[in-house]
């Protein structure tokens, strides 16, 4: 953008730019400096020098610096973002065998607008837009402006986790943030809200049913913040719970774990979410006792319906699970058979260590990184040697083989797919009223290239839990594979209905199946809802050269083997579970007219 500019008398001329503004501070700064204020202040000099050693090579320019933060401006958006991530690898790669307490973690902000030179100063609204989006960023963690995002999503083969759209104070209009992934393929799993949904005739029209219910994340109140896995899996079980019976309606657990910060009611919550009922609570842990307050509320008439605290023992908390299900179930007269009833409960462990391990494995898988997933596989393993009988921590572990499966993590992936399917018969063994195993079998199967098994599997498990969306959306993929679009399609959308705030993923499967059905049209309206386009690009290359639209489908194609330097559309058809060979070709002439 050019420079323009301006006097006024005897002043310096006023320039506006265009310019990438970056604020960076150090997120443990003031606890840091409360336990060693020298050594503090000469290790964050020392990040600070780095920061202005390699800010050149990325054609920025390194402003001020005033204690624990740092003024960054480059010319590009792409290379201010290129320069936040490598200075968070090496930030990182600093703190390792440091002690924690030793340890240093910046969070960086980046906004693109206008800025204003008077002199050597720099002024303007775009520099506080960057200094507020970087609170939203996690210690070693990038915060992107959705002008940021415009700029730069198509250009850079990264994740984006939308935020929403924040209000921050002086600024006149809402700023969308999103936070950066460096793994663009596990980001695309990750739930989270997406842009612009709130102003969609399909989220504002969607129909409320009487029976549709959220339970949102309790809070979690006690002196050990680790112990919030108490609250998790009372959260996680009663929406399963919930979820088993065919006459709810249940938002899923990746939805309503938006609401997790608690600004917003649990009335509004619903509302939004489109369900009529909405379950909320808090659970406090002292010592062996903990005290749960439980309350339901029917957002259509804005009343708690019901309302009620336990003081239990926490041995007892499978028990209590069961009983705020029942009460929830009676409170929305709901009509349940007595043998739905009889069948809704999970085998619970033999003891709480087990359960604590799967749920605290939980929280380290649903961040999708390879690290993240191996500690999660370690504490299931903990799981099985604490409760050898306990069929959730068996489907939990083949979960994690069949992500290295999906993401390449491993140098056997055979070997990692038989186990993902031993582990998950050894979980429907122990327990065949549970979906989670077959659901992991139906993965495993599908991916041997085993059709039938694999679709048996899937429905058996929405058979038992017919409100799972993640279920929905990998079965429809199966669906898709075998020849079965119009069910996919069918499918997904439900699962979007279930789960509002969906994970790329989703768009993804959908974006597929509508290519297989040569709606190539609505193959690219549908991969373009991607928040993270990359790993949609394939089907986008197709369908342009499908459709004799070669010069964008080469321009697809470019960024795939920008993304992928190695890929090999032999090889990709190789791995391709579909049942019929002239699926496998559809796709593959339309990556070969796009230049792959």
């Amino acid at each position: 953008m050019a420079d323009t500019a301006h006097h006024s008398g005897g002043q310096p001329a006023l320039k506006r730019r265009l310019m990438a503004v970056v604020f960076a501070d150090v997120a443990n700064f003031s606890t840091m400096m409360s336990r060693d204020e020298v050594g503090t202040t000469l290790s964050v000099a020392g990040r600070m020098e780095t920061f202005r050693a390699v800010i050149t090579s990325f054609g920025g320019e390194f402003r001020s610096s005033a204690g624990d933060s740092a003024f960054m401006v480059f010319e590009s958006a792409v290379d201010a973002v290129n320069f936040a991530i490598e200075m968070q690898n090496r930030l990182e790669q600093e703190n390792n065998g440091l002690l924690p307490g030793e340890q240093i973690w910046f969070r960086f902000g980046i906004n693109l607008g206008e800025v204003l030179f008077s002199g050597t100063e720099i002024t303007g609204e775009s520099i506080n837009i960057a200094a507020r989006i970087e609170s939203f960023a996690a210690p070693g963690q990038v915060c992107i402006s959705g002008a940021t995002y415009d700029h730069v999503c198509n250009k850079l083969n990264y994740g984006y986790e939308y935020l929403g759209g924040q209000d921050f104070k002086n600024i006149g209009r809402t700023i969308d943030v999103f936070q950066v992934h460096q793994n663009p393929t596990t980001a695309a799993m990750t739930p989270g809200l997406r842009r612009n949904l709130e102003n969609s005739a399909e989220f504002k029209e969607r129909p409320v049913a009487s029976q549709s219910i959220v339970v949102l994340p309790f809070g979690f109140q006690g002196s050990d913040i680790a112990d919030g896995w108490f609250a998790d899996g009372l959260t996680e079980d009663v929406t399963t719970n919930l979820s088993r019976f065919h006459e709810f309606f249940v938002i899923a657990r990746g939805s309503a774990n938006l609401y997790a910060d608690r600004s917003k009611s649990p009335a509004q919550a619903a509302r939004e979410l489109g369900v009529r009922y909405a379950v909320d609570g808090t659970v406090r842990k002292s010592g062996n006792r903990m005290r749960i307050t439980l309350q339901l509320l029917d957002a259509l008439q804005d009343r708690t319906i019901w309302g009620e605290q336990y003081n239990r023992n926490i041995e007892d908390i499978f028990d209590l699970q069961d009983e705020i299900t029942q009460i929830i179930v009676s409170a929305t007269a709901a009509r349940i058979e007595a043998t739905e009833r009889d069948r809704m409960r999970l085998l619970p462990p033999a003891n709480l260590m087990a359960y604590g391990y799967v749920l605290q494995g939980n929280r380290h898988v649903l961040k999708y990184t390879q690290p993240e997933v191996r500690q999660g596989r370690h504490l299931y393993e903990n799981a099985i040697g604490s409760d050898a009988r306990y069929a959730r921590a068996y489907a939990a572990k083949s979960r994690t083989f069949n992500l290295d499966w999906r993401y390449d993590w491993t140098d056997e992936p055979d070997m990692a797919l038989d186990d993902a399917l031993n582990f998950a018969r050894e979980a429907i063994d122990l327990d065949d009223a549970d979906a989670r195993g077959y659901g992991e079998l139906g993965f495993a199967h599908l991916y041997r290239k085993e059709h039938d098994p694999a679709i048996n599997a899937y429905e058996r498990a929405l058979k038992l839990n017919p409100n799972d969306a993640d279920l929905m959306s990998d079965m429809a993929d199966a669906l898709a594979h075998m020849g079965r679009s119009e069910e996919a399609i069918d499918l997904l959308l439900n699962a979007m209905r279930l789960n509002p705030f969906y994970p790329d993923q989703y768009v993804w499967h959908l974006g597929g199946a509508y290519f297989n059905l040569k709606q190539y049209d609505q193959a690219i309206a549908t991969i373009q809802k991607m928040q993270n386009p990359t790993e949609g690009r394939r089907i986008l290359a197709a369908s342009y050269a499908h459709l004799g639209r070669l010069e964008d489908a080469r321009r697809q194609a470019d960024m795939v083997r920008e993304a992928h330097p190695n890929f090999s559309i032999e090889r990709w058809a190789a791995v391709q579970p579909d049942k019929f060979e002239e699926d496998v070709q559809h796709f593959f002439d339309g990556m070969k007219r796009a230049g792959l």
